[in-house]
């Protein structure tokens, strides 16, 4: 909790940075107040009012929606589980945030937040159950704050997860005026003989992967510089999708996989789960694979979005640097057993997936546990 905070989220914790009323904005009685400190209490509670409705659309079994104490409380048997293990991740939206500010959307990086941990839940073959915020701003302006916590209820519900408190933190002198950061917090359940922990992965299994909506939310350090580079506005189109403004197109929410991957998890034909964020194929893939065994990528199976094309080419970045940065496409790795591939493919595209076989599993040897056949001519 920030210093002189209260609580003030409708349903359980979300807390306000904020004091006790003032009856003027300047000092009373030759006192100073916090909002002439720059915390501003009219502000806070504006926007308690405003997600009060937001946070009770994300109300799930398990979770009280009636909650006004300390902390949220879930139960687990509400929800369906016997003998569960809870699953935890937390993380943020990155330099994202910078063009959302820049532009004034605001509305996208919400979706972002949520789906950034809950993605993370999913491959370990958790349901994500409920969520919590941090929102950190300079100068708390109540309209960016509530378009922010739209997007979260609105990754909430398409996680299956409920939006059970949060943190707003105003803290001038922290911050620009305009600036703010996100965290979020996910927590969700697995039972104890469905985890997934890559012990499973075999050689012969096939990689499946499904399509990411762009960017998702790594690599933005980057792709800003490309488009710094470039003499491009955020509102000019997009050189590879003219229809959008560039703004728009790389403010494309990051896509959430709970509800297919959840399916296909539960009917064991799963393996292993890799999330592609940061340090994309090379990075991630190798957390889900055991001692001995590599991930083959056929590059082939792998074409460049147009986003990525033009990343890489207006920035002259060569292909590893690009598959070591972004996700270049696939958001998500299924590692499933060969009999089961066709079966998976076809649940997922019931979902509306995109998804396609991108390579196999197979004896590591002496080289790296990551290798993406024919990368340079597939992306040249």
């Amino acid at each position: 909790m920030v210093p002189g905070s209260r609580p003030s989220h409708p349903f359980s914790v979300r807390e306000a940075a904020i004091s006790t009323p003032s009856s003027s904005d300047g000092p009373r009685s030759g006192g100073l107040t916090y909002k002439a400190a720059g915390v501003d209490i009219a502000a806070g509670d504006a926007l308690v009012q405003a997600i009060k409705p937001l946070a009770r659309s994300t109300v799930r079994p398990g979770a009280d929606a009636a909650l006004g104490g300390f902390g949220a409380v879930f139960d687990p048997a509400a929800a369906g589980f016997r003998d569960p293990l809870l699953v935890a991740a937390t993380d943020g939206v990155g330099t994202k945030l910078k063009i959302a500010i820049e532009t004034g959307h605001h509305d996208g990086v919400g979706i972002d937040l949520v789906a950034m941990c809950v993605n993370d839940l999913i491959v370990q073959g958790a349901e994500p159950l409920f969520f919590l915020d941090y929102y950190a701003t300079g100068r708390l302006d109540v309209e960016t704050a509530r378009a922010v916590v739209a997007g979260i209820a609105e990754g909430c519900r398409q996680a299956g997860c409920a939006l059970v408190g949060g943190e707003t933190a105003e803290m001038p002198g922290l911050y620009g005026g305009g600036d703010y950061d996100l965290a979020g917090f996910a927590v969700g359940a697995v039972e104890r003989d469905q985890l997934l922990t890559g012990d499973r992965v075999a050689d012969s299994d096939v990689l499946i992967g499904l399509a990411s909506s762009g960017l998702h939310s790594n690599g933005y350090s980057l792709a800003r510089r490309v488009v710094a580079d470039s003499g491009l506005a955020w509102d000019a189109p997009a050189p590879f999708d003219p229809a959008r403004s560039l703004a728009a197109a790389l403010l494309e929410p990051t896509r959430i996989y709970v509800r297919p991957c959840l399916e296909a998890v539960r009917a064991g034909a799963v393996h292993a789960l890799a999330h592609i964020t940061g340090g994309g194929f090379l990075e991630n893939i190798p957390r889900v694979l055991p001692d001995g065994l590599a991930a083959h990528l056929d590059a082939a199976a792998l074409p460049l979005p147009p986003v990525f094309r033009w990343l890489m080419e207006t920035g002259g970045i060569a292909p590893l640097e690009m598959a070591r940065t972004f996700n270049c496409g696939v958001g998500l790795i299924l590692v499933v057993a060969p009999d089961r591939a066709d079966e998976t493919l076809e649940r997922l595209a019931g979902h509306g997936e995109s998804a396609r076989i991108v390579g196999r599993i197979g004896a590591r040897g002496d080289g790296s546990a990551v290798r993406i056949d024919g990368l340079d001519e597939a992306w040249a």
